[in-house]
């Protein structure tokens, strides 16, 4: 049975940083890209970041480009999201997932390329 599991959420003032971590169990990790997505109150689920299957390829959302940096280390079958800058509009849940093809060259950003998601971890910047 696959597990994903996301850890690291808080409340943090506005400019502050955060990290959040994401362990897997049950599947071959170092096969397949992860990504991370959030989803504020009223909002679609929308895409963060993404990473490759080996670490070498990361791509972001705009809005976080820059500010969030994703990492991962495959001997721990864990994945990172490093928020720093953070900003009232990244409140949201923050969830990890795990792409449904493994070996992508590239990470992708669709929610749809993604099987496996974690339960969520509440992230909250205040001013």
């Amino acid at each position: 049975q696959v597990q994903l599991v996301e850890s690291g959420g808080g409340l943090v003032q506005a400019g502050g940083s955060l990290r959040l971590s994401c362990t897997a169990s049950g599947l071959t990790f170092s096969r397949y890209g992860m990504g991370w997505f959030r989803q504020a109150p009223g909002k679609e689920r929308e895409f963060v970041a993404a990473i490759s299957w080996t670490g070498g390829t990361t791509i972001y959302a705009d809005s976080v480009q820059g500010r969030f940096s994703n990492s991962r280390d495959n001997a721990k079958m864990t994945v990172y999201l490093e928020m720093n800058s953070l900003k009232p509009e990244d409140t949201a849940v923050y969830y990890c997932a795990a792409d449904k093809t493994g070996w992508r060259t590239r990470p992708v950003k669709s929610l749809y390329e993604y099987t496996y998601w974690g339960q969520g971890t509440q992230v909250t910047v205040f001013s």
